[in-house]
């Protein structure tokens, strides 16, 4: 009975994949990733380091599906003026105080 508790396990081989095998692999899977998109991303290899890249599309299909539509780009001239901030009924500001000189002239 304590042979069963106590017992050595039996060890699983640790399989070792060599080097050709970790790249058949990859490429196995990144061909997969590519097969299901519709807009097919540039493929690039830089000669000197060996590096691939891609230039994928700005969205996803999957991204689209989450991410909210992009708002368009406001630059600082098109956004409206921030209108200053109100004073008390009885109290005046200076700009209104000078805008109400120019009217007056």
């Amino acid at each position: 009975m304590f042979k069963f508790l106590f017992g050595k396990k039996a060890e699983e081989a640790v399989v070792v994949e060599t080097q050709r095998e970790t790249f058949e692999r990859l490429i196995k899977e990144l061909n997969g990733a590519l097969d299901v998109l519709d807009d097919k991303p540039t493929v690039t290899v830089n000669p000197q380091t060996g590096h691939l890249g891609l230039i994928l599309p700005e969205h996803l299909p999957d991204e689209a599906l989450s991410l909210p539509a992009p708002e368009p780009e406001v630059s600082e001239a098109d956004a409206p003026a921030e209108e200053p901030a109100s004073a008390e009924p009885g109290e005046t500001t200076p700009e209104a105080e000078s805008e109400k000189t120019e009217k007056a002239a």
